[in-house]
């Protein structure tokens, strides 16, 4: 049986005092989509099956490369992260799975098991770190990891994808994600196609020992922590990676990986048509890799992603089957109420982009209509779909309003006289 950590009195309570207010908005909102010939039950039973993701590192409290100042009740070790996700999957009813980053989440496999089945919970994508150093690491990576010179550190590298791989078989996950920062912060520090050439030799012995069932996501990211020239920096590298691994080889989409104003839905566009894309992690973005709320900048960008997604969908593109996650890094607010926002905006988006009228859409960019074309999107991007969330999230046993049944709940005061206060003071994202 599944054990739930929000009491269930508790959320009957709260839920029933939003009930009749939901009940009056969904019809209203119902009635206004069916003089559009939209379904509004066809729409929240999509948005219901839809998931995201949740990063176990996500529900620890961020920081900068200047300073991080800890929030009350931090996870202690991974066995703590998963009861927050928990917390965040019983209220959303749309995080049913976590998603590990080795070495920092290394347990026992069967104690991992035991923990997230504990509250019905699975594992998403593995992820590999070789871009800081573990404890009693031989090689360092200070100076590249997959690419480095020195073929110790690259071997080194390389295994411990295969652990990450190696243990993920044990929890059930059936991806691994790769994101190195190794690059350059120097003109002429490293030659860049000796260091692309080892890259691609190092990624493939990991490929080569992905399991049948697997797929492997590479990520690329413009800079940071190399800040002249990073070794997978855009996503064209990214798609050369895909295409010389293999067929079990995509590209993942951080949102936050791209220079400021490019077109990230125009690149979504690309790896859909040519079969590479593997999913996303979504955050959002003011001036760079901000790891910021999703949603919480450029709402419209987020849409204008799903749109693509959509299409995609409802075209049954050949090869479409991303994944998606969050990544974000939570400075100043409690993570877990950020995750259950980003989960729920993340929603928002799809919901919105499933309202536009594609018939329309399409005709109008075939006759050169930009002018429709654009209200077109922008009617369904305007149309308040949060009814639609709050049915989604009732129906399959979540809470009408999750923020405030967390905050009724306690949960963030009972962790806190539990765990130990962490010490502030130190600078890093951790």
């Amino acid at each position: 049986m599944t054990e739930n950590i929000i009491s269930a009195d508790i959320l009957e309570r709260e839920n029933a005092s939003r009930e009749a207010e939901l009940k009056r908005d969904y019809e209203s909102l119902g009635e206004r989509l069916d003089r559009r010939g939209i379904a509004i039950d066809a729409i929240r039973d999509k948005v219901a099956a839809f998931s995201v993701a949740v990063p176990s590192w996500g529900v620890g409290t961020g920081g900068t490369r200047f300073a991080r100042f800890p929030g009350a009740g931090e996870p202690r070790d991974i066995f703590d992260k998963i009861e927050d996700c928990a917390v965040i999957q019983q209220l959303t009813r749309a995080t049913p799975n976590v998603s590990l980053h080795i070495p920092w989440d290394k347990a026992d496999p069967k104690r991992l098991k035991q923990a997230a089945s504990r509250f019905g919970m699975g594992f998403d994508a593995m992820n590999s770190n070789t871009f800081s150093d573990a404890v009693e690491q031989k090689h360092s990576y200070k100076f590249g990891s997959l690419t480095n010179a020195d073929s110790g550190a690259r071997n080194q590298a390389v295994e411990h994808n295969l652990e990450c791989i190696e243990i993920g078989r044990e929890i059930g996950s059936k991806a691994l994600t790769i994101w190195i920062g190794d690059g350059s912060n120097f003109p002429g520090q490293v030659n860049f196609a000796r260091a692309f050439e080892r890259y691609l030799d190092s990624a493939k012995a990991i490929y080569a020992g992905l399991p049948d069932d697997w797929r492997l996501f590479t990520e690329h990211k413009m800079y940071e922590p190399a800040f002249y020239s990073t070794v997978v920096q855009d996503w064209g590298t990214n798609y050369i990676i895909a295409q010389e691994l293999g067929e079990k080889a995509y590209c993942l989409v951080d949102l936050g990986h791209h220079a400021p104003n490019v077109n990230i839905e125009m690149i979504v566009s690309r790896l859909i048509q040519f079969k590479k894309l593997g999913g996303f992690h979504f955050n959002d973005s003011k001036y760079g890799d901000d790891d910021l709320d999703a949603g919480s900048i450029d709402p419209y960008r987020l849409f204008l992603v799903f749109n693509e997604l959509v299409d995609a969908e409802l075209n049954k593109a050949e090869s479409f089957d991303p994944a998606h996650m969050l990544d974000q890094s939570h400075n100043v607010t409690d993570p877990i109420e950020s995750l259950m926002l980003s989960a729920i905006e993340v929603q928002r988006a799809y919901a919105a982009a499933l309202l536009v009228d594609r018939k329309k859409l399409y005709d109008f960019q075939e006759t050169n209509d930009a002018l429709m074309a654009t209200q077109t999107l922008k009617a369904a991007y305007r149309t308040d779909v949060e009814p639609i969330l709050a049915s989604a999230r009732q129906i399959s046993g979540g809470a009408i309003d999750p923020v405030a049944a967390y905050r009724t709940s306690g949960y963030r005061q009972k962790v806190a006289a539990e765990r130990p206060a962490v010490a502030g003071g130190s600078g890093g994202i951790v």
